[in-house]
């Protein structure tokens, strides 16, 4: 069996996760974005004061870079309480704030304004009011031409803190399965972020190597979408995936099952640079190639002698093999190994 547990890691450090520099930008452009609109309101519309927050894959460090090198952070802009005006007038406000924060226009989406940083990063800008002069302590988001809808990102936060227990490979999985659908998104309809946290969250196989977690996971995913659906696990306790039709349901657990095939080859392949290829076929060519070689194998035999090593049973033959043979070889010193 091929051990590409390093290729994994490598693909999540290398790869998916933010770099200081765009993290850096990122949290630079928030902070202009919210100096906008604490200074628009102030100007325009003193009676709201808003408020803000940091929710979603930002907050749950889940975020990745795309196959473009772009991503994402949700900036929630709170409203207490209730405002009179309707909810995409208090969006088209929060528009009217940043519509100048860069060179390419915000768009004024169902469910936030995004503001672009061009071939970088977006920043989405969802609108709450919360008004626990109502007797309810859950936030109302925005929506376009609709109204007010009960959403609740911090309770989302909480759920996920419960449920990953302090799991650092649970954060990993996800984005795998992140990088999976951002990959596989040009041909076919794959969930949103959320979904995948949500299924990845309450379905995860734990496992010392990432590839048979991941191997796993997908399984239990699998096995749970028997009944094609994913509740929100906290307000408003909707099915994250029923935009999807029956002809892309049928495409996409058609694609989980064959990912789902191939990582179980992966597993069986012996040599590593050939289970590598089994891998990128669903998470692209960012993922690591690996050695043309029986790895695991290779690290086996080094921890057999790691063990004669330290058990002071070890000889060194003339050309320099280690061996437990006394015949023709010199008797090593004793030594114990440190750390892993």
């Amino acid at each position: 069996m091929a051990n590409c547990h390093t290729l994994f890691t490598s693909f999540n450090d290398d790869e998916l996760k933010l770099t200081s520099t765009k993290e850096g930008r990122m949290r630079t452009s928030r902070e202009e974005g919210r100096k906008l609109i604490r200074k628009h309101f102030a100007a325009h519309h003193p009676e709201y004061k808003p408020r803000f927050y940091i929710q979603g894959s930002s907050k749950m460090r889940t975020v990745i870079r795309t196959e473009e090198d772009t991503c994402d952070m949700d900036d929630g802009v709170y409203f207490f309480p209730k405002p009179t005006e309707n909810a995409t007038t208090m969006q088209q406000w929060v528009l009217d704030a940043v519509k100048d924060a860069t060179d390419t226009p915000p768009k004024h989406r169902d469910k936030c304004i995004r503001v672009i940083y061009k071939g970088d990063y977006h920043i989405d800008l969802p609108v709450y009011y919360r008004d626990s002069s109502l007797g309810d302590e859950s936030p109302y988001l925005a929506v376009k031409n609709v109204g007010w809808d009960k959403s609740d990102p911090k309770k989302f936060w909480e759920w996920y803190q419960q449920e990953k227990k302090g799991e650092q490979q649970v954060v990993s999985l996800i984005r795998y399965l992140k990088a999976w659908a951002d990959y596989k998104s040009k041909s076919l309809k794959m969930p949103k972020g959320v979904a995948l946290t949500v299924l990845c969250t309450s379905h995860r196989v734990l496992n010392i190597r990432n590839d048979k977690a991941m191997y796993e996971t997908l399984r239990a995913i699998r096995d749970r979408l028997q009944r094609f659906e994913c509740l929100m696990p906290v307000t408003p306790f909707d099915d994250l995936l029923a935009d999807f039709n029956d002809i892309q349901s049928s495409a996409f657990l058609a694609e989980l099952d064959s990912f789902i095939d191939d990582a179980n080859r992966a597993l069986d392949e012996p040599n590593q640079l050939k289970a590598s290829k089994l891998w990128r076929k669903h998470l692209g060519n960012r993922f690591p190639v690996g050695e043309d070689a029986d790895v695991e194998a290779r690290e086996k035999a080094l921890w057999e002698k790691a063990a004669l090593i330290t058990s002071g049973a070890a000889y060194t033959s003339k050309t320099g093999v280690i061996t437990s043979s006394s015949i023709g070889s010199t008797k090593n010193l004793d030594h114990k190994f440190y750390g892993n």
